[in-house]
């Protein structure tokens, strides 16, 4: 099976799904949640038959709070979010909540300025930058005794390359998600992006691991490109089953786990599935077409 010799249409088929991801991150940007863009988070308790989350919805829409999201708790209790910059929408959304509900009991409310949610997207984007330079860095040094047919921080780059391949898809669905289903990112999607990050560079580090292995019996520069495709099929079937187990269990997750983490188990199962794609399909053959422009532009 040729897997590597094949890349070009799979590279075709990458650079469609990432310019999708740009148009809708474009067309739609991400719906950024109250930990990004300041607000209310309130924790409401009702003593009384619990009224559902789309009557409590319906209720406070007539308010018309800016980024409102309604989701159950424990206890019969519900988290309110919107977004506030005084204190008299406060007292519309608790005048409200006392006015249709009999006894209602108000847990916690917790306010984050404008200032603190800059100061946190800013983190946010410098965790993601240092986590992908730290990859890069590490997979240039763990490879640095295999500097031949290509050099080692090549493997860094397609490393690096599938990183942001996984990064930017699943950042285009959730700018989807968030235009039509009105899907809010906050500080648990970076932590997503993370986990998303560390796995996927996971799969690619196995596969090029198994390239290393396979290089010091093959050795000649000529065979590398049929190398990395045999490096490729003998890793992916392991590779496809470990993802399997755990987009299972994050699927259980998704159906049964409630509405608070709902959306973080997503974002983990698509990145899941596309850092399986892209550890074989996009940063092998990545490296693979490097030294085939190398190989070939030295032996003309």
């Amino acid at each position: 099976m040729q897997i590597i010799q094949k890349r070009r249409y799979l590279f075709a088929v990458s650079a469609v799904l990432l310019i999708a991801s740009i148009a809708a991150l474009s067309l739609w940007r991400l719906n950024l949640g109250i930990d990004f863009t300041g607000g209310v988070l309130a924790e409401v308790k009702f003593n009384q038959d619990d009224p559902g989350k789309e009557a409590i919805e319906n209720d406070l829409r007539k308010l018309n709070l800016t980024g409102m999201l309604v989701q159950p708790s424990e206890d019969g209790a519900y988290i309110i979010r919107y977004q506030a910059k005084g204190d008299e929408i406060n007292e519309q959304v608790q005048n409200k909540i006392n006015e249709k509900y009999e006894n209602p009991e108000f847990l916690r409310t917790e306010f984050i300025s404008s200032v603190i949610s800059d100061e946190l997207k800013t983190k946010a984007i410098y965790a993601v930058g240092i986590a992908v330079l730290g990859v890069a860095f590490y997979i240039s040094w763990a490879f640095r005794r295999i500097s031949y047919p290509i050099k080692s921080w090549k493997y860094g780059v397609g490393a690096v390359l599938a990183l942001f391949h996984d990064i930017l898809i699943t950042l285009g669905i959730f700018a989807f998600l968030g235009h039509f289903y009105n899907v809010e990112v906050g500080i648990p999607f970076v932590a997503a992006l993370l986990t998303i990050l560390g796995y996927s560079v996971n799969d690619t580090i196995v596969i090029f691991d198994r390239v290393r292995e396979n290089l010091m019996k093959a050795g000649a520069a000529k065979d590398f490109e049929e190398t990395v495709n045999k490096s490729a099929k003998e890793s992916i079937a392991r590779s496809v089953n470990t993802s399997l187990t755990v987009m299972l269990v994050l699927l259980a997750i998704i159906f049964f786990g409630g509405e608070t983490i709902k959306f973080f188990s997503l974002a983990l199962l698509i990145g899941v599935f596309f850092g399986t794609y892209s550890s074989i399909f996009v940063a092998t053959a990545f490296v693979t077409e490097l030294w085939s422009r190398t190989y070939k532009h030295e032996n003309i």
